[in-house]
This record gives C-alpha cells, structure tokens and sequence, in this order.
C-alpha cells in the first residue's frame, strides 16, 4: 500500500475508538452461531430506520442490491425508463440494468454536483416510471423540486442515499422522502460496515416485505419462494458492526462538517473551485470535491506534496464503455463531461488533525504560484 504523508482516508482513528466495542459485537455474534436473518440485523433495521425518521429498513447485502430490490420491488421491468444523473457511480445504473429498464442519463447542476430539476422534467416520456436522485458526496437533493416534479407526472422517487447517511434537507433526513431509498454500508462510507453491507429505508410495509422476501431468494417463509428472487441479506456480523457505529454517526458527520468548514473558509486560490452549499440543508461532506481547470496538473502537484487525492468520478456514466450500446456521444451532457474533467476529491475523514488540514489548504494555496 503506498505510503502518504495524508492519505486519501484513514479509517484508524475512528475504529480505535470503538475497537473494544467492535471486538464485544464479534464474540457475541461468534457465542450465538447465527449469522443470517438474527437478532443483530433486527436490532440494526429498527435503530437506523429511527435514525432516518421510516417506518421500516430491510438490510441488504450492499448498496446495489439495496437499489436494485427496490426496483423489483415496485415493479420496474423492462421498457421502463428511470431517470438518473450521469456523474455519479456506477452502481446506480447498474441496479437499472440489472430489472431489464433504461437507465436515463441527465445533467447535474455545475454548482451542486446533484441531478438538475430542471434536466429531469426535459427527460420525462411516457416511458418514464422512476426518477432517482443521487445525494452525492452526501449533499441533499433539491427535494422539493424532485418530489414536486414526481407529483406533477405520477412518478415513483426512489433516493439513492449511499454517500449521505445523515444528511438533512430542510430538516428531514436524506432516505425519508421518497418511495424507498437505498443505502450503502461500504467501509469508507460516514456509515460502514466491516465488509459490503446496505439497506432499503421505506414507509411503505408491502414495499419492505417484498424487498426482504426478494432478497432471501424470493421466499416468505422457508421453502416457499413466491418471487424470483436473490439472495442479498445483511449479515449478522456486519449488523453487529453497524450496531457499534450508528450512536456515533453524528460526531462522525460533524467533525466532517468543521473539516468543511476549513477547507471553504481558507481555500483561497482562485485556480480552485470550492463546492456550493445549498441552504436549508446539512451536507455531510462523503467526499469533499473541488474543481480546478488544470486538474491533472493539480492532482500530480498535491500527490507529489503527499497528499493523496481521487477522481469522483473520471468518466461519465454515458461514456463507459458498458454502456456504449446506448451510443450516447461524447459533449452531448456536457455539463456531467466538464464535472468528470475538472473534479478532484481531497482527503476527508474522522480523525484528520488541524495540523493536516494547514497542510492541505497550504498546499492547495500554493498551487500556480511558481
């Protein structure tokens, strides 16, 4: 693994402070011998759907799956359309593909990063059936516009919320707004597991018992399958893990926030484009993501300084090459190709020291001075 003097993210210092806590959530896992559909993922599934202000949350083996059930769950199939931002990852169109529809490909905003409005209501055909926003790098949509827009033509909102556990629009918690939502529990997520993990939050119970019965081979009870289903269910011992972490999800997402708050307050190159915070809400801050015209250039100066960087995300959904069958053109959404050419990610997580962050905004500072 290479060595930096910052690293991109450092998951140590919040698993030391509750390493004895996590270890206790193993040795009772290991005492019980349950490791699927127990205890611990029942516990899990009530505190986070509390957590998230739902009435229900069914755990999944990943956030893929979490978003890919929810679609089989509402009955998407194919030559149904689903709405989705073209700069985000590539999971939220896979989980499209994989119910058989049509992955609509739209512009963000160049300010957000987020899914525009405005773009989605231009998207909508008799075919559409879904639009899916994307909280990305744990910013909130504009819900009010998504759910107006949803409203207006009859359409189902499910929330991809796998960056942005906690995040609040206007009060209300990220994964509470739509029909469903789907989580990811990914280790370097504000919320993750040990291991791959996710869930689906609803307030509708037909919606979360099918997606628990899709997910545990289409059964409702044992030997009984009543859908073609998969086999995705949160384990008992990542749940334990979840367990551990979900009390200190808030201290986790506010030391991000004062990170943020640093980097918006001290970053003052005017090569560097700070990211925009929409009021009435609380990003936070997954990825912190500035843009910058001559980004390669400022990705090789920061990592030769030791500070490690990512690209989120370097090509498009449009242009990957698993989806060239769509034969989407190259500047067609140029707004998404101008994110995917100028972004860059700098080090974000619980633990960074004041004395990092001098570092990181000294040297972003620096950079197009000589």
């Amino acid at each position: 693994m290479e060595e930096w003097k910052i690293p991109y993210t450092n998951l140590r210092p919040m698993e030391q402070e509750m390493e004895g806590e996590l270890r206790e959530a193993f040795e009772r896992v290991l005492a019980r011998s349950w490791y699927i559909l127990g205890e611990e993922d029942r516990e899990f599934e009530k505190a986070f759907s509390e957590y998230c202000g739902v009435k229900y949350c069914v755990g999944t083996g990943n956030g893929l799956d979490a978003l890919m059930l929810v679609l089989k769950a509402i009955g998407v199939k194919a030559g149904d359309e689903v709405i989705i931002p073209s700069n985000t990852y590539i999971a939220s169109a896979l989980a499209v593909t994989y119910v058989n529809a049509m992955p609509v490909f739209t512009e963000p905003d160049i300010q957000t990063f987020n899914i525009d409005p405005v773009e989605i209501e231009s998207k909508i055909t008799d075919k559409t059936k879904v639009i899916m926003p994307v909280h990305l790098y744990g910013q909130p949509c504009d819900m009010d516009s998504i759910m107006h827009i949803a409203q207006k033509y009859n359409l189902i909102v499910i929330e991809d919320c796998a960056q942005a556990h906690g995040a609040l629009y206007k009060g209300k918690k990220v994964g509470s707004f739509g029909k469903a939502a789907g989580f990811s529990f990914y280790p370097g997520k504000n919320l993750g597991a040990l291991g791959d993990a996710g869930a689906v939050t609803t307030n509708d119970e037909k919606v979360a018992d099918k997606v628990r019965n899709l997910g545990n081979y289409g059964s409702n009870y044992k030997y009984h399958h009543i859908y073609k289903g998969n086999n995705s269910r949160l384990d008992e011992l990542q749940a334990a893990f979840l367990r551990v972490k979900l009390p200190y999800l808030n201290r986790i997402n506010s030391e991000r926030r004062r990170i943020a708050e640093r980097y918006l307050s001290e970053i003052i190159n005017p090569e560097i484009i700070l990211p925009y915070t929409i009021p009435k809400t609380e990003c936070v801050w997954h990825v912190f993501s500035v843009r910058c015209k001559r980004r390669n250039e400022l990705e090789l100066f920061l990592n030769n300084q030791g500070i490690a960087t990512n690209k989120h995300y370097p090509i498009p959904l449009h242009l990957q090459e698993c989806y060239k069958d769509f034969k989407i053109q190259q500047g067609s959404l140029p707004i998404a190709e101008e994110i995917s050419a100028t972004q860059l990610s700098l080090p974000m997580y619980y633990g960074l020291t004041d004395s990092e962050i001098d570092y990181v905004v000294e040297k972003l500072n620096e950079f197009g001075l000589n």
